[in-house]
């Protein structure tokens, strides 16, 4: 005889008839059809409710600019930047003009400033001199290096004075001394006067008739430097010649002593010479790069010099006295 409590539990193992390969929805379906009405079952079975499921988009399904819209948007955006930067580029050059404009002003309306003597002194400044207002930014180098050439001379001038009071100590050279004072006193201003400014100008205006003014005086200066460095003897400089001179005497010591110093002051003289021609050979070259001509120096000096009323009337009154006094040698 089968324990009933056994054949209970075998016929109600609620894993005996399960199919883990399977379809899973299957007992779901079966409760679901047991649950028709009959009534509705003759009529034909009713569709299950249909579940909205929404669709899943993946990351690579996202739809992507196609080439042609890649290049039309960075053609646009490069645009865009290339307007931003022409713009702040035109910005930049009106400030940068604004501030020319402001430092040229204050500049003409400051006082003078060089030479740099003391308030209290007898003589005041006679020039307004500040590269780093008045001279535009690419060319306040060479502004710079032509001052400091200008400086170097009048060094020289200095030392040959030193150089030729020992040849005066020494071997009675009376005349060269004096001539070297002169020199000292007249050549210092004057060279800043005659193509130091002019430089300075020319730089500062953009200006042809001072180029040409500064090529003239400054090629006058570099021979000028040159015969110095040579020593032509009474001349009042310390050259080659007369340092030689004073080493070949041997008539003592001294002599000895002060020609190595004279020719020392000769090599300075050449190695200025030197730098001299290579300034002249670069402001040359910046000369003929800015555009200036010699036309345009003489279009300069006609609206400028020539256009000058006190100039205009003394060549008026000259003119005129010029004529009556051959009118009067005539016999009219």
């Amino acid at each position: 005889m089968q324990d009933p409590s056994r054949g209970f539990a075998v016929g109600t193992d609620p894993l005996a008839d399960y199919n883990p390969f399977g379809n899973p929805f299957a007992n779901n379906q079966t409760a679901a059809a047991a649950s028709v009405d009959p009534k509705t079952k003759d009529h034909g079975a009713s569709k299950p409710p249909s579940v909205h499921v929404a669709p899943v988009i993946s990351p690579k399904e996202t739809k992507k600019p196609t080439p042609q819209q890649q290049v039309s948007m960075s053609a646009e955006d490069f645009l865009k930047r290339q307007e931003e930067l022409e713009r702040k580029a035109q910005e930049l050059q009106k400030r940068e003009e604004e501030l020319q404009k402001n430092a040229l002003f204050n500049a003409n309306n400051k006082a003078n400033n060089w030479p740099p003597l003391p308030k209290k002194f007898c003589v005041e400044p006679c020039f307004y001199q500040d590269i780093h207002v008045e001279i535009k930014v690419e060319f306040q180098p060479i502004v710079n290096l032509i001052y400091y050439t200008w400086l170097l001379h009048a060094l020289l001038y200095l030392v040959n004075v030193g150089g030729c009071l020992a040849l005066f100590i020494q071997m009675g050279e009376g005349t060269m001394f004096g001539l070297s004072i002169l020199y000292c006193i007249l050549f210092t201003p004057a060279s800043y006067i005659f193509w130091f400014r002019p430089a300075y100008k020319a730089f500062k205006s953009d200006s042809s008739f001072n180029f040409m003014v500064f090529f003239v005086f400054f090629f006058s200066q570099l021979i000028a430097t040159i015969i110095q460095a040579v020593g032509i003897p009474n001349l009042g400089t310390c050259g080659f010649i007369v340092g030689l001179a004073a080493v070949g005497s041997q008539e003592s010591s001294g002599d000895l002593a002060v020609g190595i110093i004279v020719l020392i002051i000769a090599c300075g003289f050449g190695l200025v010479a030197f730098g001299d021609f290579l300034l002249l050979v670069r402001v040359s070259r910046l000369y003929r790069s800015t555009g200036a001509s010699l036309s345009k120096a003489r279009s300069e000096f006609t609206s400028g010099v020539m256009g000058n009323e006190h100039v205009r009337r003394a060549t008026t009154d000259v003119i005129t006295n010029t004529v009556r006094v051959q009118m009067d040698n005539i016999g009219f």
